[in-house]
């Protein structure tokens, strides 16, 4: 496989997976926490899903939108009467999140006919093009940023930039309207919780404040919702915990129930033109989309937003209460469990070289990552030392409490040496 696609964090080969867990290729079963970065939001092999994708693959009306079908139609349908909305609005679809912000924001300075981006440090929009190029993690990382994108501090609880949380909150507002002031500015793109740069949970009101803005000055705001959305928070929108109403909301991931599709919702001014200018041969292609509507109908059905709430207050207790020293390992992990953030089955735990420094732990939160795998959980890390755990919604309480217990062994055991810097080195994460 090519190095240019892969991020990997440990030497896993996976032959199939049911639920909430990943069978590797010796039969070793796993307790997952990634859901492949919430693509398999309602698992691996849902039967609502694959019974979906084998009935649309048996009778599959052409490959994409060039040849409209109806599940394409359903699905946008679908989406419109998900996100509020009044004025004439459209959907595009296409493979994944990516495509479906970089699109979204191609679009919007194509209809404002303004250049400007207003983005944010560490964050993350998609792997290519316009979407690269406005995310913040990725051009911290090397990739060419736009010339008009100005990218903002994200506000962070944990580790506030400026003083105390509200200082941050108001540093960061000021920079965005400050950039809004120039009159050059066509979007503001914002994760409601900023994920690959570090799991950080915005302070309460950061999004609405920021919404105000965005009306205050003309300015179309985006909420790219691709990977904390869809009942994931403990509601259908992670947006929904500021009560705003954006402009545009992108979507992908668990979206597909595991195939790639994306979308983005949005005004008819701003996604109906240039036309023909965003082409994906396969985009909106009637299995996917079949796929799509399944995942919609099993949300909405079976209430995942109540389920990922209770199950993630479950996970952040277990989470909490290793951090106050209640671990199996005689409260040893306490140390090292700097912070514990949340909402719903969206936990990112922060990783610290103690608690009196707070400090940065990259090392240690590698060889965690790594040694939870050795004992039998699958999760990432995000940013230099946290925990993404975002597990597939159809998680049970048991298997939070065996990842909890995991948790608490491999922080542990990697503070004793188990993990050495030979056994992690051929692996990289952000």
């Amino acid at each position: 496989m090519a190095g240019v696609e892969k991020l990997r964090f440990y030497p896993a080969t996976m032959r199939s997976g049911s639920g909430a867990r990943l069978t590797d290729l010796d039969g070793r079963d796993y307790v997952d926490l990634t859901a492949t970065w919430t693509a398999a939001g309602l698992g691996y092999g849902h039967p609502r899903v694959a019974a979906a994708v084998a009935d649309a693959l048996g009778g599959q009306p052409g490959s994409g939108l060039s040849i409209m079908h109806e599940n394409a139609v359903l699905l946008a349908e679908r989406l419109l009467e998900l996100v509020p909305g009044a004025e004439d609005r459209r959907v595009y679809l296409g493979h994944a999140g990516s495509d479906a912000c970089d699109v979204a924001l191609r679009c919007a300075r194509a209809a404002t006919g303004k250049r400007g981006v207003v983005a944010f440090q560490h964050s993350y929009h998609g792997g290519f093009g316009l979407a690269q190029s406005v995310s913040g993690v990725l051009v911290e990382g090397g990739a060419t940023p736009d010339p008009h994108a100005v990218f903002v501090p994200y506000p962070n609880p944990f580790r506030p930039h400026r003083g105390t949380v509200e200082e941050s909150v108001v540093d960061s507002l000021s920079q965005v309207e400050e950039a809004l002031k120039g009159g050059d500015v066509a979007v503001i793109a914002v994760e409601p919780i900023l994920s690959d740069g570090g799991f950080i949970v915005p302070p309460q009101g950061f999004l609405s404040r920021l919404a105000e803005l965005a009306r205050a000055y003309d300015t179309l705001l985006m909420v790219d919702e691709v990977k904390m959305g869809l009942a994931r928070p403990g509601r259908m929108h992670a947006y929904d915990s500021d009560g705003i109403a954006p402009d545009i909301v992108c979507f992908g991931k668990s979206l597909g129930g595991g195939l790639p599709i994306g979308a983005a919702v949005g005004p008819a001014w701003v996604f109906d033109g240039p036309a023909a200018s965003a082409l994906l041969t396969m985009a909106g292609n009637s299995v996917c989309a079949a796929a799509a509507l399944a995942v919609l109908d099993e949300l909405a059905e079976n209430d995942y937003p109540a389920r990922a709430a209770l199950l993630g207050e479950h996970f952040i207790d277990g989470l909490r209460n290793l951090q106050d020293g209640n671990g199996l390992q005689g409260g040893r992990s306490a140390r090292y469990i700097g912070d514990v953030r949340g909402r719903g089955l969206c936990i990112g735990l922060e990783l610290v070289l103690d608690r009196e420094s707070n400090d940065v732990a990259p090392d240690m939160t590698r060889k965690v990552v790594y040694r939870m795998w050795q004992l039998g959980v699958t999760v990432f890390s995000v940013g230099e030392n946290v925990l993404e755990i975002t597990p597939p919604l159809v998680i049970t309480s048991e298997d939070i409490d065996q990842a909890v217990t995991v948790i608490d062994q491999a922080i542990c055991d990697v503070a004793d040496g188990y993990v050495t810097d030979d056994d992690v080195a051929p692996y990289s994460g952000w």
